[in-house]
């Protein structure tokens, strides 16, 4: 694990500033500019390389982001799966087309293939079909639309959570679920992780529909959310599952300022293990996605789809790993 001198030699900044910025501290005025070297630092130093550089000839990706530069900073997942991206396509000899949704054409005649990371909705995805014809995304279950897809095995990371907690005898079990859009048509989307939980709980007999709160993918989502939950006197469960770290690393500075104590009052497991998880206090235990490696795959699967062009697509299912920290009960 990196340490904290470490992030602050490579971003060019002094160690407080990089303490301050990986616990999301809100009194810090810092560029928007300083924040992205100082994650992506983290990121970089925390990657660990799993490609094995081959001989290949030159070529060019297009990449489609769903998140935009300052999004990233709100929730650093998509953050490190791009790295993941760049970091493999160097390795393999080839350059990233960084592509923009807007009224012109955005398809390439030198491009190889187009990597799309994010959510789609029917009318974007119909457009990027008439793009380009080899097409690969990256969280998004495109399969039923006849493309390759990369996606996380959801359920089985919830179940990770829920039995860890059950485990300890807890009952009384929350979520704070994310809400989210298409990036342009701006289509509410389900949360699959809030879907498998209520299933799950349904299972096990432990539902309870007023532990079920909803709230941003943000740092400031998951604070907001607790914040209000606690002024209100509203019912807090013995632990949370958060949709991502981000919501629950805003929850826990919430749950803290109120003079609640975690893990021994509220245990909280978040979902990603961004690089930041690890550096909050107490450290975040969380439902590790292996998020460099999806996009390390999924450059490796493009190519593939360049070279063999199978017969039908497929669809790749990442499990998840539980990652113990000081946030909940060992």
């Amino acid at each position: 694990m990196a340490t904290i001198k470490d992030i602050a030699e490579k971003s060019g900044v002094s160690p407080a500033t990089v303490s301050r910025v990986l616990n999301y501290d809100q009194d810090l005025s810092v560029s928007e500019e300083t924040k992205k070297r100082i994650f992506e630092a983290t990121e970089q130093l925390n990657y660990t390389k799993h490609l094995a550089k081959r001989k290949q000839f030159v070529g060019k990706i297009g990449l489609l982001q769903w998140y935009d530069e300052k999004e990233e900073l709100d929730d650093l997942y998509y953050m490190s799966i791009r790295l993941g991206i760049e970091k493999a396509a160097e390795q393999l000899n080839y350059t990233i087309e960084k592509l923009t949704w807007s009224e012109q054409e955005m398809s390439e005649s030198d491009l190889d293939g187009i990597l799309i990371l994010g959510k789609v909705s029917p009318t974007e995805l119909a457009r990027l079909r008439s793009e380009h014809e080899t097409l690969v995304f990256i969280d998004y279950d495109a399969l039923k639309e006849g493309f390759t897809s990369i996606v996380v095995d959801y359920e089985q990371s919830v179940w990770l959570a829920l039995d860890y907690f059950i485990k300890q005898g807890i009952k009384d079990i929350g979520i704070l679920s994310g809400l989210e859009t298409t990036k342009w048509e701006k289509i509410p989307l389900a949360d699959r992780r809030l879907t498998y939980f209520e299933n799950l709980m349904k299972q096990y007999n432990l539902y309870q529909s007023k532990y079920i709160y909803q709230t941003n993918f943000t740092v400031e989502g998951g604070y907001d959310k607790l914040t209000q939950l606690i002024k209100e006197k509203k019912p807090l469960p013995q632990a949370f599952f958060c949709s991502s770290d981000a919501i629950a690393i805003g929850a826990q500075r919430a749950i803290q300022e109120h003079g609640l104590r975690i893990p021994d009052d509220i245990q909280i497991i978040g979902f990603n293990d961004i690089s930041t998880a690890k550096y909050v206090q107490p450290a975040l235990t969380t439902v590790k996605v292996y998020t460099e490696w999806m996009g390390e795959l999924a450059v490796k699967t493009l190519l593939d789809l360049v070279e063999s062009s199978p017969p039908v697509p497929q669809k790749i299912t990442i499990a998840s790993e539980l990652i113990v920290r000081g946030s909940t009960k060992k």
